[in-house]
């Protein structure tokens, strides 16, 4: 296995995660993580080597995914959602009601933060990049990557048990 298939086999899951938390749509995660890495094997002899691999890849995948969201006015679908799960998928109505609630209420008070702190529970969450890759991918340090994830991490619990 070369090197390029081996980075991929180590950060195709942590891509997809990351995608799908922010599209919550099985098809779209799917063709973003084709694309980025698609993107990542055509622009490989661009990368200097300033940041990891990592990193590199994962602003390849937020810059695709903001594409997106300019070109195709995403909108989050609970249908749409729902239809794409095969059938023996589908969980029961109760169960369903219950995940969608806590959803609204995890995106209402994400929705809450400013765009940067957005993205940095996002990054470090489902992308599960390192306080020091968050960092350099929002062109801060990697101290304050740590200190305000765990400031909003405590914001956005405290906040979710108030609701």
């Amino acid at each position: 296995m070369n090197k390029i298939e081996e980075y991929y086999v180590d950060l195709q899951p942590q891509v997809e995660a990351f995608f799908y938390a922010k599209t919550a749509n099985r098809m779209l995660t799917q063709d973003l993580c084709q694309d980025t890495f698609y993107e990542a094997c055509k622009s490989v002899d661009t990368f200097s080597g300033a940041s990891t691999l990592k990193t590199w890849i994962f602003s390849i995948a937020n810059n695709l995914l903001k594409k997106y969201y300019r070109k195709n006015h995403y909108e989050n679908d609970l249908l749409g959602m729902l239809s794409a799960l095969p059938e023996q998928e589908v969980p029961s109505t109760e169960h369903l009601i219950e995940v969608q609630e806590d959803m609204k209420h995890f995106l209402y008070v994400l929705s809450k933060l400013k765009k940067d702190e957005q993205e940095l529970v996002l990054l470090r969450t489902y992308g599960e990049l390192s306080f020091a890759e968050v960092g350099e991918m929002l062109g801060k340090s990697e101290n304050y990557a740590r200190v305000t994830f765990h400031r909003l991490k405590r914001k956005l619990q405290q906040e979710m048990e108030d609701m």
